[in-house]
């Protein structure tokens, strides 16, 4: 059974962004009102003020041939905000890193056909959410200063039953300049699925798709993403080799930016591939 949400009048407009104490939240068997089903999936993906992460392991093929030429891994570090005395908007603070390993082996690439591999790496975004018509609406802040990006929500996140866990639907269809001159275009899908606690050994999980442009050093033109993801609660829970690479190369994306006035601070840094170039 597949069971929509329905809107009401709450809404999780922009407000204040001082943390106030996470709501209760109820089971994911027992969630049906509507704010019941909100506060589910902003614990999920977010946390309930203490860091979360999700971990994604999988592969890049070449469009259309389907041929698979890159191993893919990385992870988010996530925690959210909640407003002071329930009202106002939630916002959710994390950083984002995905690094490319050889596909027969799964060896970490620093060199692709004598190209310097770069991972994606994101030092913050800021996600408000809020609820309108029945659907989750997720607006993203990113990049750095005079060129910080505001993404707005267009299409919505649709929550919807299955059984007695709960499938959250995020699809994204981007089409925006770039400072070269180019047209950044791609759609990506993210499906989160939220299952009863016990149920299952990973109760929270996530599968994400995207077909885009595949960076310069992997030889340019279209290729499909696939990732699957699953959340935990510390990092010394990732799989021994992502966690050797995050420590060496990326220890700032271990956790997510403590507060906005960390992320005002690196919007004045430097941009980088994917979030500020």
């Amino acid at each position: 059974m597949l069971r929509y949400l329905v809107s009401g009048a709450m809404l999780f407009l922009v407000a204040c962004a001082s943390a106030g104490e996470p709501p209760e939240v109820v089971s994911v068997a027992e969630a049906s009102a509507e704010d019941d089903i909100f506060r589910l999936w902003i614990a999920a993906r977010a946390g309930n003020g203490t860091p979360v992460h999700w971990v994604s392991q999988g592969a890049v093929y070449a469009y259309p041939s389907g041929e698979k030429i890159l191993g893919m891994t990385g992870f988010d570090s996530s925690r959210v905000i909640w407003p002071e005395g329930g009202e106002g908007e939630v916002i959710h603070l994390t950083r984002k890193t995905f690094t490319y390993t050889d596909p027969v082996t799964g060896e970490f690439l620093t060199e692709f056909n004598g190209q310097k591999v770069v991972p994606i790496a994101y030092p913050y975004q800021v996600i408000r959410y809020r609820m309108k018509d029945g659907l989750i609406f997720a607006d993203v802040e990113q990049g750095v200063e005079p060129r910080v990006q505001k993404i707005e929500s267009k299409d919505g996140i649709i929550a919807r039953k299955v059984g007695d866990s709960w499938a959250f639907t995020a699809p994204l269809f981007l089409n925006f300049p770039l400072p070269s001159g180019g047209q950044y275009e791609a759609w990506e899908n993210y499906d989160f699925f939220i299952h009863p606690e016990g149920s299952v050994s990973e109760p929270h999980q996530m599968s994400w798709q995207r077909l885009g442009d595949l960076p310069p050093w992997a030889g340019g033109g279209k290729g499909i993403y696939h990732l699957l993801s699953w959340r935990v609660d510390s990092a010394e829970e990732f799989p021994p080799e992502l966690l050797e690479w995050a420590k060496a190369e990326k220890p700032l994306w271990l956790a997510p930016p403590e507060s906005l006035e960390e992320v005002r601070r690196l919007q004045k840094g430097e941009g980088g591939p994917g979030w500020g170039q």
